[in-house]
Protein backbone atom coordinates (compact mmCIF):
# COMPACT_ATOMS: atom_id res chain seq x y z
CA UNK A 1 0.00 0.00 0.00
CA UNK A 2 1.55 3.37 -1.44
CA UNK A 3 0.99 6.76 0.58
CA UNK A 4 0.78 9.66 -1.63
CA UNK A 5 1.58 13.29 0.10
CA UNK A 6 -1.17 16.35 -0.02
CA UNK A 7 0.95 19.51 -0.89
CA UNK A 8 -1.18 21.02 -3.58
CA UNK A 9 -5.54 20.79 -3.92
CA UNK A 10 -7.37 22.40 -6.71
CA UNK A 11 -11.17 22.79 -5.60
CA UNK A 12 -13.98 23.65 -7.60
CA UNK A 13 -17.42 23.14 -6.70
CA UNK A 14 -20.94 23.69 -7.31
CA UNK A 15 -21.53 21.83 -4.11
CA UNK A 16 -20.22 24.00 -1.26
CA UNK A 17 -21.26 21.34 1.50
CA UNK A 18 -18.90 20.86 4.19
CA UNK A 19 -16.24 23.20 1.92
CA UNK A 20 -15.38 25.28 4.41
CA UNK A 21 -14.39 22.48 6.74
CA UNK A 22 -12.40 21.08 4.38
CA UNK A 23 -10.39 24.05 3.44
CA UNK A 24 -9.61 24.58 6.91
CA UNK A 25 -8.34 21.35 7.17
CA UNK A 26 -6.35 21.77 4.26
CA UNK A 27 -4.66 25.21 5.37
CA UNK A 28 -4.02 23.64 8.78
CA UNK A 29 -2.28 20.48 6.77
CA UNK A 30 -0.24 23.30 4.84
CA UNK A 31 -1.38 22.28 2.07
CA UNK A 32 -1.47 24.96 -1.34
CA UNK A 33 -4.59 25.26 -2.42
CA UNK A 34 -5.75 26.44 -6.06
CA UNK A 35 -9.61 27.62 -7.06
CA UNK A 36 -11.65 29.57 -9.13
CA UNK A 37 -14.91 31.59 -8.91
CA UNK A 38 -16.90 31.36 -6.03
CA UNK A 39 -15.14 28.32 -4.81
CA UNK A 40 -12.63 30.69 -4.40
CA UNK A 41 -14.78 33.52 -2.96
CA UNK A 42 -16.04 31.50 -0.59
CA UNK A 43 -12.80 29.95 1.02
CA UNK A 44 -11.01 33.36 0.39
CA UNK A 45 -13.85 34.98 2.62
CA UNK A 46 -13.57 32.44 5.26
CA UNK A 47 -9.79 33.88 5.68
CA UNK A 48 -8.57 30.54 3.75
CA UNK A 49 -5.25 31.63 1.70
CA UNK A 50 -6.21 30.24 -2.42
CA UNK A 51 -4.54 31.18 -5.15
CA UNK A 52 -7.30 32.26 -8.60
CA UNK A 53 -6.62 28.88 -11.57
CA UNK A 54 -6.02 32.42 -13.29
CA UNK A 55 -2.87 33.68 -11.06
CA UNK A 56 -1.62 30.08 -11.38
CA UNK A 57 -1.52 29.73 -15.18
CA UNK A 58 -1.42 33.23 -16.08
CA UNK A 59 -4.45 33.13 -18.05
CA UNK A 60 -7.32 34.46 -17.25
CA UNK A 61 -11.12 32.85 -17.34
CA UNK A 62 -12.62 34.07 -20.84
CA UNK A 63 -16.36 33.27 -22.43
CA UNK A 64 -18.22 33.49 -18.94
CA UNK A 65 -16.03 31.05 -17.57
CA UNK A 66 -16.42 28.22 -19.99
CA UNK A 67 -12.44 28.09 -20.16
CA UNK A 68 -11.32 28.59 -16.86
CA UNK A 69 -9.14 25.17 -15.75
CA UNK A 70 -9.12 24.06 -19.55
CA UNK A 71 -4.83 24.72 -19.56
CA UNK A 72 -2.13 22.63 -20.09
CA UNK A 73 -0.75 23.97 -16.79
CA UNK A 74 -3.62 22.37 -14.47
CA UNK A 75 -4.17 19.39 -16.82
CA UNK A 76 -0.32 18.56 -16.76
CA UNK A 77 -0.33 19.12 -12.84
CA UNK A 78 -2.64 15.98 -12.50
CA UNK A 79 -1.29 13.56 -15.38
CA UNK A 80 2.30 14.06 -15.06
CA UNK A 81 3.92 10.81 -14.12
CA UNK A 82 5.84 11.91 -11.02
CA UNK A 83 8.47 9.05 -11.27
CA UNK A 84 8.85 9.69 -14.99
CA UNK A 85 11.91 11.52 -16.57
CA UNK A 86 10.47 12.61 -19.34
CA UNK A 87 7.64 13.89 -17.12
CA UNK A 88 9.26 15.67 -14.58
CA UNK A 89 11.35 17.77 -17.29
CA UNK A 90 8.45 18.67 -19.12
CA UNK A 91 6.89 19.57 -16.16
CA UNK A 92 9.84 21.49 -15.05
CA UNK A 93 10.06 23.17 -18.64
CA UNK A 94 6.91 24.65 -18.93
CA UNK A 95 6.74 25.05 -15.28
CA UNK A 96 3.97 23.06 -14.23
CA UNK A 97 3.59 22.51 -10.85
CA UNK A 98 2.05 19.03 -9.55
CA UNK A 99 -1.55 19.09 -8.28
CA UNK A 100 -2.13 16.12 -5.74
CA UNK A 101 -6.03 16.56 -4.79
CA UNK A 102 -8.55 17.64 -6.89
CA UNK A 103 -12.22 18.24 -5.26
CA UNK A 104 -14.27 18.87 -7.86
CA UNK A 105 -18.55 18.46 -8.09
CA UNK A 106 -20.17 19.50 -11.35
CA UNK A 107 -22.60 21.74 -12.55
CA UNK A 108 -25.91 21.17 -11.07
CA UNK A 109 -27.48 19.79 -15.09
CA UNK A 110 -29.57 17.12 -13.22
CA UNK A 111 -31.55 19.52 -11.18
CA UNK A 112 -31.72 21.93 -13.54
CA UNK A 113 -33.20 19.17 -16.28
CA UNK A 114 -35.48 17.36 -13.31
CA UNK A 115 -37.13 20.92 -12.61
CA UNK A 116 -37.30 21.54 -16.77
CA UNK A 117 -35.64 24.78 -17.07
CA UNK A 118 -35.47 26.48 -20.07
CA UNK A 119 -33.06 24.61 -22.98
CA UNK A 120 -30.77 27.13 -23.07
CA UNK A 121 -30.32 27.58 -19.05
CA UNK A 122 -29.91 23.32 -19.42
CA UNK A 123 -26.87 24.16 -21.81
CA UNK A 124 -25.36 26.52 -19.71
CA UNK A 125 -25.36 24.00 -17.12
CA UNK A 126 -23.04 21.46 -19.07
CA UNK A 127 -20.00 21.57 -17.24
CA UNK A 128 -16.97 20.86 -19.51
CA UNK A 129 -13.94 21.48 -17.50
CA UNK A 130 -15.08 19.62 -14.39
CA UNK A 131 -15.49 16.34 -16.34
CA UNK A 132 -12.41 17.10 -18.00
CA UNK A 133 -11.00 17.81 -14.41
CA UNK A 134 -12.14 14.06 -12.97
CA UNK A 135 -11.13 12.02 -16.03
CA UNK A 136 -7.48 13.11 -15.73
CA UNK A 137 -7.29 12.88 -12.05
CA UNK A 138 -8.57 9.34 -11.64
CA UNK A 139 -6.02 8.45 -14.87
CA UNK A 140 -3.70 9.17 -13.02
CA UNK A 141 -4.93 7.87 -9.38
CA UNK A 142 -1.42 6.32 -8.28
CA UNK A 143 -0.26 10.10 -7.49
CA UNK A 144 -3.66 12.21 -7.28
CA UNK A 145 -6.30 12.06 -4.92
CA UNK A 146 -9.96 12.29 -6.87
CA UNK A 147 -13.12 13.46 -5.07
CA UNK A 148 -16.44 14.34 -6.23
CA UNK A 149 -18.60 13.50 -3.52
CA UNK A 150 -19.18 15.93 -0.22
CA UNK A 151 -19.92 12.59 1.53
CA UNK A 152 -16.21 11.64 0.29
CA UNK A 153 -14.27 14.46 2.02
CA UNK A 154 -14.24 12.65 6.01
CA UNK A 155 -11.92 9.77 4.27
CA UNK A 156 -9.45 11.91 2.73
CA UNK A 157 -9.05 14.50 5.84
CA UNK A 158 -8.83 11.24 7.82
CA UNK A 159 -6.13 9.56 6.04
CA UNK A 160 -3.91 12.81 5.88
CA UNK A 161 -4.51 13.24 9.35
CA UNK A 162 -3.53 10.05 10.19
CA UNK A 163 -0.50 9.48 7.22
CA UNK A 164 0.06 12.77 5.78
CA UNK A 165 -1.33 11.72 2.42
CA UNK A 166 -3.76 9.24 1.14
CA UNK A 167 -3.59 5.42 0.32
CA UNK A 168 -3.44 3.71 -2.94
CA UNK A 169 -6.41 1.48 -2.09
CA UNK A 170 -8.18 4.60 -1.52
CA UNK A 171 -6.89 6.30 -4.43
CA UNK A 172 -8.35 3.54 -6.07
CA UNK A 173 -12.21 3.47 -4.50
CA UNK A 174 -12.21 6.99 -5.42
CA UNK A 175 -11.08 7.15 -8.89
CA UNK A 176 -13.86 4.52 -9.60
CA UNK A 177 -16.36 6.76 -7.97
CA UNK A 178 -15.53 9.58 -10.19
CA UNK A 179 -15.41 7.58 -13.62
CA UNK A 180 -19.43 6.63 -12.40
CA UNK A 181 -20.10 10.01 -11.75
CA UNK A 182 -18.68 11.10 -15.24
CA UNK A 183 -20.65 8.45 -16.62
CA UNK A 184 -23.69 9.07 -14.88
CA UNK A 185 -23.61 13.04 -15.80
CA UNK A 186 -23.24 12.39 -19.75
CA UNK A 187 -25.94 9.71 -19.32
CA UNK A 188 -28.12 12.39 -17.65
CA UNK A 189 -26.99 14.82 -20.76
CA UNK A 190 -27.73 12.31 -23.21
CA UNK A 191 -31.10 11.20 -22.10
CA UNK A 192 -32.48 14.85 -21.99
CA UNK A 193 -31.09 16.01 -25.33
CA UNK A 194 -32.71 12.63 -26.91
CA UNK A 195 -35.74 13.43 -25.10
CA UNK A 196 -35.28 17.65 -26.33
CA UNK A 197 -35.50 16.35 -29.87
CA UNK A 198 -38.26 13.58 -29.66
CA UNK A 199 -35.83 10.79 -29.69
CA UNK A 200 -37.52 7.90 -27.85
CA UNK A 201 -35.24 5.38 -28.62
CA UNK A 202 -31.44 6.71 -29.72
CA UNK A 203 -28.65 5.26 -31.34
CA UNK A 204 -26.69 4.75 -27.70
CA UNK A 205 -27.59 4.76 -24.86
CA UNK A 206 -26.48 4.66 -20.85
CA UNK A 207 -28.90 3.97 -17.93
CA UNK A 208 -27.27 5.81 -14.87
CA UNK A 209 -28.57 5.65 -11.11
CA UNK A 210 -27.24 6.18 -7.56
CA UNK A 211 -26.63 3.75 -4.75
CA UNK A 212 -29.07 4.00 -2.03
CA UNK A 213 -28.38 1.12 -0.20
CA UNK A 214 -27.22 -2.35 0.05
CA UNK A 215 -30.02 -5.25 0.72
CA UNK A 216 -29.24 -8.19 2.96
CA UNK A 217 -29.87 -10.26 -0.18
CA UNK A 218 -31.76 -10.08 -3.70
CA UNK A 219 -35.18 -12.84 -4.22
CA UNK A 220 -33.28 -15.66 -1.84
CA UNK A 221 -30.96 -15.59 0.33
CA UNK A 222 -28.12 -16.83 -2.09
CA UNK A 223 -28.24 -13.60 -3.80
CA UNK A 224 -27.09 -10.16 -3.84
CA UNK A 225 -28.75 -7.61 -4.00
CA UNK A 226 -29.06 -3.54 -3.61
CA UNK A 227 -31.48 -0.27 -4.22
CA UNK A 228 -30.58 2.48 -6.70
CA UNK A 229 -32.28 5.29 -7.49
CA UNK A 230 -32.58 7.72 -10.64
CA UNK A 231 -32.96 11.81 -11.00
CA UNK A 232 -35.80 12.79 -10.53
CA UNK A 233 -36.84 10.28 -8.53
CA UNK A 234 -40.88 8.82 -9.58
CA UNK A 235 -42.42 8.86 -6.79
CA UNK A 236 -42.89 5.94 -4.60
CA UNK A 237 -40.96 2.98 -2.65
CA UNK A 238 -37.47 4.16 -4.03
CA UNK A 239 -37.84 7.81 -3.00
CA UNK A 240 -39.88 7.14 0.19
CA UNK A 241 -39.04 7.81 3.89
CA UNK A 242 -39.40 4.49 6.45
CA UNK A 243 -40.94 5.74 9.30
CA UNK A 244 -40.76 2.71 11.45
CA UNK A 245 -39.89 -1.23 10.83
CA UNK A 246 -37.47 -3.37 9.70
CA UNK A 247 -34.97 -3.07 6.68
CA UNK A 248 -36.45 -3.28 3.77
CA UNK A 249 -36.37 -6.25 1.29
CA UNK A 250 -35.48 -6.81 -2.31
CA UNK A 251 -39.36 -8.64 -2.77
CA UNK A 252 -40.49 -5.89 0.01
CA UNK A 253 -39.52 -3.24 -2.73
CA UNK A 254 -40.50 -5.32 -5.46
CA UNK A 255 -44.41 -5.60 -4.20
CA UNK A 256 -44.66 -2.64 -2.66
CA UNK A 257 -43.20 -0.54 -5.64
CA UNK A 258 -46.56 -2.93 -7.53
CA UNK A 259 -48.85 -1.95 -4.66
CA UNK A 260 -48.20 1.86 -5.13
CA UNK A 261 -48.42 2.14 -8.91
CA UNK A 262 -52.02 0.04 -8.67
CA UNK A 263 -53.37 2.60 -6.16
CA UNK A 264 -51.95 5.53 -8.41
CA UNK A 265 -53.96 4.48 -11.11
CA UNK A 266 -57.56 5.78 -8.91
CA UNK A 267 -58.54 9.51 -8.08
CA UNK A 268 -61.28 8.18 -5.28
CA UNK A 269 -59.67 6.51 -1.95
CA UNK A 270 -58.27 3.35 -2.97
CA UNK A 271 -56.37 0.24 -1.56
CA UNK A 272 -54.21 -2.10 -2.97
CA UNK A 273 -53.45 -5.42 -1.00
CA UNK A 274 -50.40 -6.88 -3.05
CA UNK A 275 -48.68 -10.61 -2.81
CA UNK A 276 -45.89 -11.68 -4.52
CA UNK A 277 -46.33 -8.69 -7.07
CA UNK A 278 -50.13 -9.40 -7.90
CA UNK A 279 -53.08 -7.87 -6.42
CA UNK A 280 -54.94 -9.98 -3.92
CA UNK A 281 -57.27 -7.38 -3.26
CA UNK A 282 -58.50 -3.90 -4.72
CA UNK A 283 -61.45 -1.62 -4.09
CA UNK A 284 -62.16 2.14 -4.25
CA UNK A 285 -64.57 3.53 -2.17
CA UNK A 286 -65.96 7.09 -0.62
CA UNK A 287 -63.62 6.22 2.63
CA UNK A 288 -60.08 4.87 2.97
CA UNK A 289 -61.20 2.64 5.74
CA UNK A 290 -64.25 1.68 4.02
CA UNK A 291 -62.03 0.88 0.40
CA UNK A 292 -59.61 -1.25 3.10
CA UNK A 293 -62.51 -3.57 4.25
CA UNK A 294 -63.46 -4.34 0.66
CA UNK A 295 -60.30 -4.80 -0.95
CA UNK A 296 -59.47 -7.27 1.97
CA UNK A 297 -62.42 -9.43 1.87
CA UNK A 298 -61.66 -10.64 -2.13
CA UNK A 299 -58.68 -12.70 -0.45
CA UNK A 300 -57.95 -12.21 3.06
CA UNK A 301 -56.14 -15.29 2.92
CA UNK A 302 -53.42 -14.32 0.88
CA UNK A 303 -53.43 -10.59 2.01
CA UNK A 304 -52.01 -12.12 5.31
CA UNK A 305 -48.01 -10.88 5.42
CA UNK A 306 -49.06 -8.94 1.60
CA UNK A 307 -48.14 -5.08 0.91
CA UNK A 308 -50.57 -2.13 1.24
CA UNK A 309 -50.99 1.07 -0.81
CA UNK A 310 -53.03 3.95 -0.33
CA UNK A 311 -53.08 6.81 -2.52
CA UNK A 312 -54.89 8.88 0.70
CA UNK A 313 -53.11 9.84 3.58
CA UNK A 314 -53.98 7.37 6.34
CA UNK A 315 -56.06 8.26 9.23
CA UNK A 316 -56.41 6.73 12.45
CA UNK A 317 -59.71 4.85 11.97
CA UNK A 318 -58.06 3.26 8.94
CA UNK A 319 -55.20 2.46 10.50
CA UNK A 320 -57.17 0.56 13.86
CA UNK A 321 -58.56 -0.99 10.59
CA UNK A 322 -55.09 -2.28 8.78
CA UNK A 323 -53.14 -3.32 12.36
CA UNK A 324 -55.63 -6.10 12.93
CA UNK A 325 -53.52 -7.75 9.97
CA UNK A 326 -50.36 -9.53 9.78
CA UNK A 327 -49.06 -7.23 6.86
CA UNK A 328 -44.97 -6.54 5.22
CA UNK A 329 -45.27 -3.02 4.57
CA UNK A 330 -47.71 -0.08 4.30
CA UNK A 331 -46.79 2.54 1.70
CA UNK A 332 -49.02 5.89 1.53
CA UNK A 333 -48.54 9.47 0.22
CA UNK A 334 -48.71 10.67 4.39
CA UNK A 335 -50.04 9.71 7.59
CA UNK A 336 -51.95 11.64 10.13
CA UNK A 337 -50.79 11.61 14.05
CA UNK A 338 -53.65 9.01 15.10
CA UNK A 339 -52.25 6.67 12.26
CA UNK A 340 -48.81 7.13 13.17
CA UNK A 341 -49.15 5.98 16.81
CA UNK A 342 -51.69 3.49 15.80
CA UNK A 343 -49.24 1.62 13.30
CA UNK A 344 -46.52 2.24 15.74
CA UNK A 345 -47.65 -0.47 17.98
CA UNK A 346 -46.45 -3.15 15.19
CA UNK A 347 -42.74 -2.24 16.04
CA UNK A 348 -41.84 -4.58 13.00
CA UNK A 349 -44.50 -2.90 10.15
CA UNK A 350 -42.58 -1.23 7.88
CA UNK A 351 -44.22 2.22 7.36
CA UNK A 352 -43.16 4.41 4.44
CA UNK A 353 -44.09 7.91 3.24
CA UNK A 354 -44.05 9.10 -0.06
CA UNK A 355 -45.32 12.78 0.11
CA UNK A 356 -47.44 12.80 -3.01
CA UNK A 357 -48.49 9.77 -5.71
CA UNK A 358 -47.13 9.18 -9.39
CA UNK A 359 -49.03 10.11 -12.10
CA UNK A 360 -50.41 6.96 -13.86
CA UNK A 361 -50.66 8.60 -16.92
CA UNK A 362 -46.92 9.77 -16.92
CA UNK A 363 -44.97 8.42 -19.66
CA UNK A 364 -41.19 7.14 -18.97
CA UNK A 365 -39.10 3.85 -19.87
CA UNK A 366 -39.02 0.42 -18.23
CA UNK A 367 -35.75 -1.47 -18.33
CA UNK A 368 -35.30 -5.09 -18.13
CA UNK A 369 -32.14 -7.23 -18.99
CA UNK A 370 -31.68 -10.13 -21.03
CA UNK A 371 -28.17 -12.17 -21.47
CA UNK A 372 -25.92 -10.15 -23.74
CA UNK A 373 -28.84 -6.84 -24.26
CA UNK A 374 -31.58 -4.89 -22.37
CA UNK A 375 -35.05 -4.33 -23.54
CA UNK A 376 -36.60 -1.26 -23.25
CA UNK A 377 -39.84 0.28 -23.62
CA UNK A 378 -42.13 2.88 -22.33
CA UNK A 379 -44.25 2.23 -19.12
CA UNK A 380 -47.92 0.96 -19.79
CA UNK A 381 -49.35 4.33 -19.44
CA UNK A 382 -52.83 3.88 -21.15
CA UNK A 383 -55.83 5.27 -19.13
CA UNK A 384 -59.11 3.89 -20.22
CA UNK A 385 -61.16 6.39 -22.56
CA UNK A 386 -64.44 7.08 -23.54
CA UNK A 387 -63.73 5.40 -26.93
CA UNK A 388 -65.38 1.43 -25.50
CA UNK A 389 -66.78 -0.23 -28.15
CA UNK A 390 -70.33 -2.02 -27.16
CA UNK A 391 -70.19 -5.42 -28.94
CA UNK A 392 -72.78 -7.49 -27.92
CA UNK A 393 -76.49 -7.18 -28.07
CA UNK A 394 -77.13 -6.20 -24.62
CA UNK A 395 -75.85 -2.56 -23.29
CA UNK A 396 -74.27 -2.19 -19.80
CA UNK A 397 -75.81 -0.85 -17.24
CA UNK A 398 -73.75 2.14 -15.79
CA UNK A 399 -72.90 0.44 -12.31
CA UNK A 400 -71.94 -2.31 -15.11
CA UNK A 401 -69.66 -0.19 -16.70
CA UNK A 402 -67.60 1.42 -13.97
CA UNK A 403 -66.66 -1.58 -12.41
CA UNK A 404 -65.74 -2.80 -16.64
CA UNK A 405 -63.96 0.60 -15.92
CA UNK A 406 -62.02 0.08 -12.83
CA UNK A 407 -61.33 -4.01 -13.95
CA UNK A 408 -59.70 -3.30 -16.42
CA UNK A 409 -57.57 -1.24 -14.61
CA UNK A 410 -56.75 -3.43 -12.23
CA UNK A 411 -55.89 -5.70 -14.83
CA UNK A 412 -53.31 -3.76 -16.40
CA UNK A 413 -51.32 -4.21 -12.90
CA UNK A 414 -52.25 -8.42 -12.82
CA UNK A 415 -49.44 -10.97 -14.02
CA UNK A 416 -50.66 -12.61 -17.62
CA UNK A 417 -52.59 -14.41 -18.48
CA UNK A 418 -55.29 -12.30 -16.56
CA UNK A 419 -58.67 -12.73 -15.51
CA UNK A 420 -60.18 -9.82 -13.05
CA UNK A 421 -63.63 -9.90 -11.16
CA UNK A 422 -65.30 -7.33 -9.96
CA UNK A 423 -68.02 -5.89 -8.15
CA UNK A 424 -69.11 -2.18 -6.99
CA UNK A 425 -65.53 -0.65 -7.23
CA UNK A 426 -64.16 -3.91 -5.33
CA UNK A 427 -62.20 -6.76 -7.07
CA UNK A 428 -64.44 -10.25 -5.99
CA UNK A 429 -61.82 -12.46 -8.21
CA UNK A 430 -58.44 -12.72 -9.38
CA UNK A 431 -56.65 -15.22 -11.16
CA UNK A 432 -52.75 -14.28 -12.71
CA UNK A 433 -50.25 -15.61 -14.48
CA UNK A 434 -52.00 -18.99 -15.79
CA UNK A 435 -50.73 -20.59 -19.06
CA UNK A 436 -54.10 -20.53 -19.85
CA UNK A 437 -56.70 -17.65 -19.86
CA UNK A 438 -59.59 -20.18 -19.16
CA UNK A 439 -58.05 -21.74 -15.89
CA UNK A 440 -56.85 -17.98 -15.11
CA UNK A 441 -60.74 -17.40 -15.01
CA UNK A 442 -61.93 -20.54 -13.15
CA UNK A 443 -58.98 -19.73 -10.82
CA UNK A 444 -60.59 -16.52 -9.98
CA UNK A 445 -63.50 -17.76 -9.96
CA UNK A 446 -62.63 -20.46 -7.32
CA UNK A 447 -61.11 -18.12 -5.06
CA UNK A 448 -63.98 -15.87 -5.33
CA UNK A 449 -66.04 -18.85 -4.06
CA UNK A 450 -63.97 -20.05 -1.25
CA UNK A 451 -64.15 -16.88 -0.12
CA UNK A 452 -68.06 -16.83 0.12
CA UNK A 453 -68.12 -19.78 1.89
CA UNK A 454 -65.71 -18.86 4.46
CA UNK A 455 -68.25 -15.93 4.89
CA UNK A 456 -71.53 -18.21 4.71
CA UNK A 457 -72.74 -16.28 1.86
CA UNK A 458 -75.40 -17.41 0.09
CA UNK A 459 -74.09 -16.93 -3.41
CA UNK A 460 -70.49 -16.58 -4.96
CA UNK A 461 -69.06 -13.31 -4.89
CA UNK A 462 -68.37 -13.25 -8.62
CA UNK A 463 -72.35 -13.64 -8.78
CA UNK A 464 -73.64 -10.39 -10.87
CA UNK A 465 -70.18 -9.29 -11.16
CA UNK A 466 -68.24 -7.96 -14.04
CA UNK A 467 -64.95 -9.24 -15.87
CA UNK A 468 -62.21 -8.38 -16.97
CA UNK A 469 -59.23 -10.15 -19.50
CA UNK A 470 -56.14 -8.47 -20.23
CA UNK A 471 -56.08 -10.01 -22.92
CA UNK A 472 -58.80 -11.10 -25.95
CA UNK A 473 -60.60 -14.50 -25.41
CA UNK A 474 -58.66 -17.01 -27.69
CA UNK A 475 -61.95 -19.03 -27.32
CA UNK A 476 -64.95 -18.78 -25.98
CA UNK A 477 -64.57 -21.23 -23.42
CA UNK A 478 -62.91 -18.52 -21.06
CA UNK A 479 -65.69 -16.21 -21.54
CA UNK A 480 -68.18 -19.20 -20.74
CA UNK A 481 -66.05 -20.06 -17.21
CA UNK A 482 -67.12 -16.41 -16.36
CA UNK A 483 -70.70 -16.49 -17.38
CA UNK A 484 -70.95 -19.73 -15.51
CA UNK A 485 -69.29 -17.81 -12.62
CA UNK A 486 -72.20 -15.52 -12.34
CA UNK A 487 -70.64 -12.16 -14.33
CA UNK A 488 -72.98 -10.07 -16.20
CA UNK A 489 -70.83 -7.94 -18.09
CA UNK A 490 -67.27 -8.24 -20.21
CA UNK A 491 -64.08 -6.23 -20.79
CA UNK A 492 -61.18 -7.49 -23.48
CA UNK A 493 -59.48 -6.11 -25.37
CA UNK A 494 -61.00 -7.90 -28.89
CA UNK A 495 -58.92 -8.85 -31.70
CA UNK A 496 -59.07 -12.86 -31.91
CA UNK A 497 -59.60 -14.38 -35.39
CA UNK A 498 -63.21 -15.95 -33.13
CA UNK A 499 -64.46 -12.58 -31.91
CA UNK A 500 -67.89 -13.60 -33.36
CA UNK A 501 -68.06 -16.77 -31.84
CA UNK A 502 -66.94 -14.87 -28.25
CA UNK A 503 -69.58 -12.49 -29.14
CA UNK A 504 -72.10 -14.97 -29.95
CA UNK A 505 -71.30 -17.12 -26.46
CA UNK A 506 -71.92 -13.61 -24.86
CA UNK A 507 -75.08 -12.51 -26.61
CA UNK A 508 -76.42 -16.80 -26.02
CA UNK A 509 -76.29 -15.79 -21.85
CA UNK A 510 -77.17 -12.02 -22.11
CA UNK A 511 -73.64 -10.91 -21.21
CA UNK A 512 -72.85 -7.06 -22.07
CA UNK A 513 -68.93 -7.01 -23.81
CA UNK A 514 -67.47 -4.18 -24.83
CA UNK A 515 -63.55 -4.09 -26.33
CA UNK A 516 -60.96 -1.61 -25.47
CA UNK A 517 -58.48 -2.29 -28.48
CA UNK A 518 -56.34 -2.21 -26.03
CA UNK A 519 -53.85 -4.92 -24.46
CA UNK A 520 -52.62 -5.19 -21.22
CA UNK A 521 -50.35 -7.71 -21.13
CA UNK A 522 -47.75 -7.79 -17.78
CA UNK A 523 -44.80 -10.51 -17.50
Amino acid sequence: MTIRPIRRALISVSDKTDLLLLGHFLHKYHVAILSTGGTAHTLRDAGIPVTDVSGHTGFPEIMDGRVKTLHPTIHGGLLGIRDNPEHDAAMEEHGIAPIDLLVVNLYPFEAMAAKNAPFDDCIENIDIGGPALIRAAAKNHEWVTIVVDTSDYGTVMDEIRDSGGVSSPTRRRLAAIGYARTSAYDAAIGTWFSNEIGETFPRRTTFSATLKETLRYGENPHQKAALYIVNPARPGVASATQLQGKELSYNNLNDTDAAFELAAEFTNPAIAIIKHANPCGVAVASTLTEAYHTALACDPVSAFGGIIATNRSIDGKTAQAIIKLFAEVIIAPALDDDAKLILATKKNLRVLVTGSMPNAAQHGIILRNLAGGYLVQSRDYNVIGNDLTVVSKRQPTSGELADLRFSFTVCKHVKSNAIVYAKNGATVGIGAGQMSRVDSSRIAAWKAHEASQAENEAHSRTFGSVVASDAFFPFPDGLIAAAEAGATAVIQPGGSIRDEEVIAAADERNLAMVFTNIRHFRH
